[in-house]
């Protein structure tokens, strides 16, 4: 499998179940970056593309990405030593739930605590079968239910920090109220539709400790065929070359 070249970096995939796709690319380019932002947190990681972007977007010193499958950590972990961005990201082979436990052992000072997280999470529910062990797992929120994930950013996100994902637009209420019972509130929604007759089919989200008005609006990919509309284009255009 080829290299994704992006404008200011190159991500290799072969080793990876789940190759670079739009939801990533859209999560990276959507995530909101303050000014004030110091540390990353960027849960499975797969080849490390969204990570990529956010280091191309902010001066964040610290931007830590975990990966629980071996082949996609070392592939990550060798996309962020041949960025030019090497010397601020760091990727960890762990578990998200051994992740959270180690890192709460003793109550984190506010300090050590992530200003923004990220994750495009596995989050298909139902058993999904293609004969491919890694790809599977890779897409099955088993390894990472919605619960364990968002129970454990609340844990890990700083009092003023940002928690932004994408999931299936089928699951984003029961996804926000799993966010509530845990201090998570939705500030901002954009929902996702391949094209204009399309049904909508993602959420990109952003949760936060704050509770204040959501501000929702839509984001339609396509024209028709390869032919992209203005608000894609202009949310894309630092990434892919040719936009």
């Amino acid at each position: 499998m080829k290299p994704f070249k992006f404008k200011e970096f190159t991500v290799n995939q072969d080793k990876c179940a789940m190759k670079i796709g739009t939801d990533g690319v859209l999560l990276g380019a959507w995530a909101s970056i303050k000014d004030n932002t110091y540390s990353i947190l960027d849960i499975g990681a797969g080849t490390g593309v969204i990570s990529l972007m956010l280091a191309q977007r902010s001066d964040a010193e610290n931007i830590e990405a975990i990966e629980l499958d071996g082949d996609a950590f070392e592939q990550c972990a060798e996309n962020f030593e041949a960025s030019d961005w090497s010397d601020r990201l760091f990727c960890f082979h762990a578990g998200f739930d051994e992740f959270v436990d180690e890192y709460t052992e003793e109550e984190p000072d506010e300090a050590e605590l992530y200003d923004l997280i990220v994750s495009n999470p596995p989050f298909y529910n139902e058993d999904v079968s293609s004969g491919d062990n890694a790809r599977d797992n890779a897409r099955q929120n088993s390894s990472l239910p919605f619960e364990e994930l968002v129970s454990g950013v609340s844990k890990l996100l700083s009092p003023n920090g940002v928690f932004s994902t994408i999931i299936p637009f089928k699951e984003e209420e029961h996804f926000t109220v799993l966010a509530s019972n845990h201090k998570l509130f939705l500030n901002r929604v954009t929902r996702v539709k391949g094209n204009e007759n399309a049904e909508i089919k993602r959420s990109l989200l952003e949760y936060s400790f704050t509770k204040d008005d959501v501000l929702a609006n839509e984001l339609i990919i396509e024209k028709e065929r390869n032919s992209y509309t203005d608000e894609y284009k202009a949310l894309t255009k630092d990434f892919y070359l040719k936009m």
